[in-house]
């Protein structure tokens, strides 16, 4: 109790007890710089599901509309201090939304200057403008013929204040900016990030149009991983550096041991071949010694097998990449199909994060490695 008292003391120093049993507070509490009054009144077990909390009008004024979440705070916190803490956050949120409601609109200047920035800028850019010109959204090409959209979320205090910027980059996008600035500086700064990240783009334009690209079914440009078929139920994960896309990129095999182990000793045996003046594609021709499969002569069904456990190819997002080891079997499942299959199996056993079972096809031995999500 002594402890929780100094904390509170500590968090909130103009709340005071007003009686000796401390069962009544009363004083303020304070929120980007304001302070609003209030009175607690506790019940003689301290409990704060049975407390009373009054409001001044300022405070009531403010909590309007968050008063079903001060009441469930009040309901589950498990002492005056943490009830308060609470109360903090959610009046911290509640001023916030309502600076945001009612803000003033910018002065006239702010849509004059903003037009002629984009005038000198090029209206051909402009993809997108809302009526309040605070979204304006702006388009170029990259040097491979890319088209890449930048969105901006400008300021009341515009140009004081530098503008939220959005694009669709593998890496953090951050700009420099001064009160001088405008949008023909940020443009330049798009370009110039644009130009460094082309040989990337490169690099997974080329795996997606010359191999089966498994998993994103549809990458966005910020995307850096890459599931490519190998063969039937054998694939290979790559995880590209945008900064470095002609490197070795991180990568495991996906498929059965009996088939993959072999292409992991090629690639162990061939490392010393790794030319970074060569594409990351024909790299990895060159050291697992293969030819991907050729999206001209063959379709995604060719290698998408359906789970055999749910009878379904996607499943929350996610495809078959657990294969039985057996030469003879190689059916593959979802991860989380095969981990309620074997967990329901009386035969089966656990030991850590991997558990030991049978093949729901073949009945032969089969391993699943949990990832973190499963426990």
């Amino acid at each position: 109790m002594a402890e929780m008292e100094a904390s509170l003391l500590r968090q909130c120093p103009l709340l005071l007890p007003q009686n000796r049993a401390k069962t009544v507070y009363e004083g303020f509490i304070s929120a980007q710089g304001r302070d609003f009054h209030l009175r607690i009144v506790l019940p003689e077990d301290f409990q704060m599901k049975n407390a009373r909390l009054l409001c001044s009008w300022q405070l009531r004024a403010i909590l309007n509309g968050y008063h079903h979440i001060v009441q469930q705070r009040m309901q589950h916190s498990s002492d005056l201090m943490s009830f308060m803490m609470e109360l903090k956050m959610i009046l911290e949120v509640a001023l916030k939304n309502k600076q945001e409601l009612y803000a003033p609109p910018p002065p006239p200047q702010f849509y004059s200057s903003l037009i002629e920035e984009i005038g000198t800028l090029g209206w051909d850019k402009l993809v997108y403008v809302d009526t309040c010109l605070s979204t304006i959204k702006l388009k170029a090409e990259d040097a491979s013929g890319r088209k890449h959209l930048i969105t901006l979320k400008l300021k009341a205090k515009y140009p004081a204040e530098s503008p939220d910027c959005f694009v669709d980059f593998p890496v953090s996008f951050s700009i420099s900016w001064t009160p001088q600035s405008s949008l023909i500086s940020i443009y330049g700064q798009f370009l110039a990030a644009l130009e460094s990240l082309k040989a990337f783009w490169d690099v997974m334009d080329e795996i997606d149009e010359k191999t089966w690209v498994l998993e994103p079914e549809k990458p966005t440009r910020s995307a850096t991983a890459r599931r490519i078929a190998l063969g039937n139920n054998v694939s290979i994960n790559i995880e590209v550096d945008p900064r470095h896309p002609s490197m070795l990129p991180e990568y495991c095999f996906l498929g059965a041991d009996h088939v993959v182990k072999p292409l992991g000793i090629k690639l162990s045996r061939n490392i010393h071949l790794w030319d970074p003046e060569n594409s990351l594609l024909q790299n990895l021709k060159d050291v697992l010694e293969i030819d991907f499969p050729a999206r001209a002569n063959l379709e995604k069904s060719d290698f998408s097998m359906d789970c055999g456990i749910c009878y379904a190819y996607q499943l929350d997002g996610s495809i078959p990449d657990q294969v039985c080891d057996n030469s003879q079997c190689g059916q593959p499942f979802h991860q989380i199909c095969l981990y309620e299959w074997l967990r329901g199996l009386p035969t089966s056993r656990q030991s850590f994060n991997i558990i030991f079972g049978e093949c729901p096809y073949c009945s032969k031995p089969i391993t699943l490695k949990m990832s973190g999500r499963k426990s």
